[in-house]
């Protein structure tokens, strides 16, 4: 079998009807399952987790990338978290029986697909970027849709699929080929939004903090809060309690606490496990110890 994970954001977390329609496509569908999804309206965002065979998945991105871009309007589109597009990001992550290279290709034949069809430029970003700045979604997302509408005819913002115009209401998407992806969110008892970007800015790898972290600082103004908002592109190499502790740290310097934490989407069994038996402080702890991994494990050996 061959099997990818794809975990397509739209830039919708508000509208329940339109969120329902945007889903639909994926409910049912033969050849992938729909493993969660779910919207959040401070960052008027919609994550979307799939898991199956890559074409069948690719055919129902399509259906529901036209249901986003005929009810979406990224010009009147406002949300805290960074956006370009309706269709904002679809990254591929290879799971069994497909290679990085594989997904890279994926990840370019969906975006010509898309472009083909709706006529929405398209960049590719991580594994499938074609130019070495695109690597990072942070630099393609550079300004947001609003400065991407101004810029994207600037020769290093030229999309590398489609022609250099955003789509009138659907804007641009970016898709890419990665590794399994951690989204976790660190909420601050504070109102003061430059203390979350200030420690965002110290934790993440371009501001001299962890190797494998991205972050923002974002503000949570229906709680009364703010938020680091954290990637981790690499939870072995940066486990969450790492990442926990630093923001812990880098708060009490503002007389800050932590409130909650959040896990958004999708999340690997060894990135929580790791991170449980780190404060717990057991001994020599194995994945094997934790009896649901372990049936599963004799239930493929068996089949």
């Amino acid at each position: 079998m061959r099997i990818v994970e794809c975990v397509p954001n739209f830039s919708e977390g508000r509208r329940k009807e339109v969120i329902d329609k945007i889903v639909e496509p994926f409910r049912n569908g033969k050849g992938f399952s729909l493993l969660d999804h779910r919207a959040d309206e401070n960052h008027n965002r919609l994550v979307v987790s799939l898991a199956g065979d890559p074409e069948a998945i690719m055919d129902a991105l399509m259906t529901s990338a036209g249901v986003a871009f005929s009810l979406i309007d990224m010009n009147a589109h406002t949300g805290a978290h960074p956006r370009v597009g309706a269709l904002d990001v679809v990254p591929f992550t290879p799971l069994r029986g497909v290679t990085m290279e594989e997904c890279v290709d994926i990840a370019r034949e969906f975006g010509k697909r898309l472009n083909e069809k709706y006529e929405v430029p398209v960049y590719f970003y991580e594994e499938a970027a074609t130019r070495p700045e695109r690597k990072n979604l942070e630099n393609v997302r550079k300004g947001q849709y609003e400065g991407l509408k101004k810029a994207i005819n600037e020769p290093e913002r030229l999309p590398d699929v489609g022609q250099a115009r955003l789509h009138p209401t659907a804007g641009a998407t970016v898709v890419g080929a990665r590794k399994f992806l951690v989204a976790f969110n660190v909420n601050l008892g504070t109102t003061r939004i430059e203390v979350a970007k200030e420690i965002a800015k110290s934790i993440r790898f371009s501001g001299g903090g962890l190797a494998h972290v991205k972050a923002i600082g974002l503000a949570l103004e229906d709680k009364g809060m703010v938020q680091v908002s954290v990637n981790i592109v690499d939870h072995e190499k940066d486990p969450l309690y790492r990442v926990l502790e630093l923001v812990r740290m880098e708060a009490s310097r503002w007389g800050v606490p932590v409130v909650e934490t959040e896990i958004y989407g999708m999340v690997p069994a060894s990135a929580i496990y790791q991170s449980a038996a780190r404060y717990l402080q057991v001994a020599d702890f194995e994945p094997e110890q934790i009896i649901e991994l372990r049936l599963l494990e004799m239930a493929g050996d068996r089949s």
